[in-house]
């Protein structure tokens, strides 16, 4: 049985706090972009391995750097000059012996690695031109012996930790954790990109809330060739900003709402860009630095510095222990009586990933409930989705449970 812990926490719930800050980096960021990337090669390789040997290799493409281009905005249509720079680095099996034949067998890794990072491009950044605007360059190489090994070692359902970290998840989201998440995903929806295509995919939206009122402070590329004007330009921000404070009406009801729109805008600069996001002028992305496993950034709950995306979803605790912190916080947060969940998992290197070190959940409880009641509960949930790692690795893959 696992080290599970379940604790209450003596503290005020974060909804009745004085204040809160919740950031979310959109699609089109260029952090997001390199998350993106990440995982879609960490999934494209899945299936080649799988295809190809039966079984999932050791592979981590969690190091992707993106290098910002040059182009020149204007209004009615500008021109990109300098293409924006991918590197795809990490590290993945790329050979592996055949000991009945006795040859190596070669792996496609490079080519299926630059073949999934342009096909989430063409998902994500509508108004480029790959072809011109994006150089796509691999530099993934053979992976650590040692770390393979660890890979390799146990062929179960259960393998063996990769490493001696931690994963970190909460819930349920507070409200102005929700508005900031669903708004991103509203402007870089396709029903708004229909009706709104001047809107780009480059969005941040930080929120702030001070007793019941939020401020929602949004970054929003313009892409110009929809744009003749500056008038034009600013109809853009109005529509945008009144879908935004319709999804508020529904979302934080109870809350003023105000949301305000590319607050850098002046009569000499706005927020125009040719292809909807800033890495075309030299705003550069790594992967990491945006949102956390659950989606965003929250500087008032506990959170990993680890990046989630394009670990392997097979025994890399990074990736594996922050989506499955969130997910039993969740389960947890559902319980009768439970008003905030915090689960932080630990594991030890070399030892099986269903049995972490400790596994420690934290509950803020109403104030007629006894611990009691709860934890045999939220032991039961721990369990069992630690008994269902392999179900979890399976959404990672295929793509049911997002990273960022």
């Amino acid at each position: 049985m696992a080290n599970i812990v379940v604790k209450k926490l003596d503290t005020t719930p974060i909804e009745e706090r004085p204040t809160e800050i919740v950031e979310r980096k959109g699609l089109g960021h260029p952090d997001s972009i390199c998350d993106g990337i990440a995982e879609s090669v960490s999934a494209a390789l899945c299936k080649m391995y799988k295809e190809k040997m039966g079984t999932i290799l050791h592979h981590n493409t969690d190091q992707v750097e993106l290098v910002g281009g040059h182009a020149y905005p204007k209004l009615g249509g500008g021109n990109m000059v300098s293409p924006i720079y991918i590197l795809l680095s990490g590290r993945a099996t790329m050979e592996i012996l055949d000991k009945e034949k006795n040859e190596i067998i070669k792996l496609p890794v490079g080519t299926v690695a630059v073949n999934a990072a342009r096909n989430y491009l063409k998902k994500v950044l509508r108004n480029a031109d790959l072809e011109k605007d994006v150089v796509v360059d691999c530099r993934i190489g053979q992976g650590s012996v040692d770390l393979m090994d660890v890979f390799d070692r146990k062929k179960t359902d259960i393998p063996l930790a990769n490493d001696t970290s931690f994963g970190v998840g909460h819930a349920p989201f507070s409200v102005t954790e929700k508005l900031v998440f669903e708004t991103e995903k509203l402007l870089n929806s396709d029903e708004l990109k229909k009706e709104l295509p001047a809107v780009g995919e480059d969005i941040k939206v930080m929120g702030l809330r001070e007793g019941k009122k939020i401020t929602l402070t949004i970054a929003m590329a313009v892409v110009d060739r929809y744009v003749n004007s500056v008038e034009e330009y600013n109809e853009v921000k109005e529509k945008a900003k009144a879908k935004v404070e319709e999804l508020a009406k529904k979302l934080a009801d109870g809350y003023e709402v105000e949301v305000c729109i590319n607050t850098a805008d002046d009569d000499n600069c706005i927020f125009l860009t040719v292809i909807g996001t800033s890495a075309e002028m030299g705003d550069d992305g790594s992967v990491g630095r945006g949102n956390r496993a659950n989606g965003l950034i929250t500087p008032f709950r506990p959170m990993s510095m680890e990046a989630t995306s394009g670990k392997n979803p097979i025994n890399h605790i990074g990736k594996i222990y922050n989506i499955l912190a969130n997910i039993i916080a969740h389960d947890v947060a559902e319980l009768d009586g439970v008003k905030e969940c915090y689960v932080r998992i630990l594991s030890q290197i070399g030892k099986p990933i269903n049995e972490p070190k400790i596994l420690d959940i934290e509950v803020i409880t109403e104030d007629n409930c006894d611990l009691k009641d709860i934890e045999p509960k939220a032991k039961e949930i721990a369990e069992r989705w630690l008994d269902n790692i392999p179900e979890v690795r399976n959404k990672i893959i295929n793509g049911e449970i997002k990273t960022f």
